[in-house]
C-alpha cells in the first residue's frame, strides 16, 4: 500500500466495470485522450497486455493508470501514464513508474519505450528513459487520414 498526503492507495492490475468508467473520466480530462469512448476503451483494455492502476484504498476509485503492450521478451511500449488531477503532486506517477520498473513480468524485457511531451522527459529519465534513439526515426501512419 502506498500512502500519500494521509490518503492510502492500493495497486491493481485489473479494472472493474466501474473503474473502466473512471478511466474514461480520466481520459476525458486530457488533451491527448479526450475523444475516447467507453466502447473503445473496453476494446483497448481487452487487447492490452498489462495494466497498472492505483486506487484509493477506502473507495477503490481509480486515480492512477498506465498500460503496456509487450511481447515480454524484446519490447514493451508504455501508454497512457495518467494521474487524476486532484491527486497529482503526491508521488503517484512516481509510484506507477517504480512498479512498472520492478514488475516481474517485465524483468526480462530488453527495451521499454514510451512517448511523452518534452516537458515530461526529465520525469521519465529517472527510470532510465532517454530521448537518444541513435539513428532511429519515430514514424507514424494514421488510419483514415488522406
Amino acid at each position: 500500500m502506498l500512502t500519500g498526503d494521509a490518503m492510502p492507495y492500493r495497486a491493481i492490475e485489473h479494472l472493474t466495470t466501474r473503474q473502466v468508467g473512471e478511466l474514461l473520466a480520466l481520459y476525458q480530462r486530457e488533451w491527448w485522450s479526450a475523444g475516447r469512448t467507453r466502447e473503445e476503451i473496453t476494446e483497448m483494455l481487452r487487447h492490452t497486455d498489462m495494466i497498472l492502476g492505483l486506487v484509493e484504498e477506502d473507495t477503490d476509485r481509480l486515480v492512477g493508470f498506465l498500460r503496456v503492450l509487450t511481447d515480454f521478451v524484446y519490447k514493451a511500449l508504455v501508454f497512457d501514464v495518467i494521474v487524476a488531477e486532484a491527486h497529482r503532486g503526491r508521488g503517484l506517477g512516481r509510484e506507477l513508474m517504480q512498479r512498472l520498473g520492478a514488475h516481474p513480468r517485465l524483468a526480462r524485457v530488453r527495451t521499454v519505450e514510451l512517448y511523452c511531451r518534452p516537458e515530461l522527459a526529465a520525469f521519465y529519465r529517472r527510470w532510465g528513459f532517454s530521448e537518444d534513439l541513435g539513428d532511429l526515426l519515430f514514424m507514424r501512419r494514421t488510419h483514415g487520414v488522406d
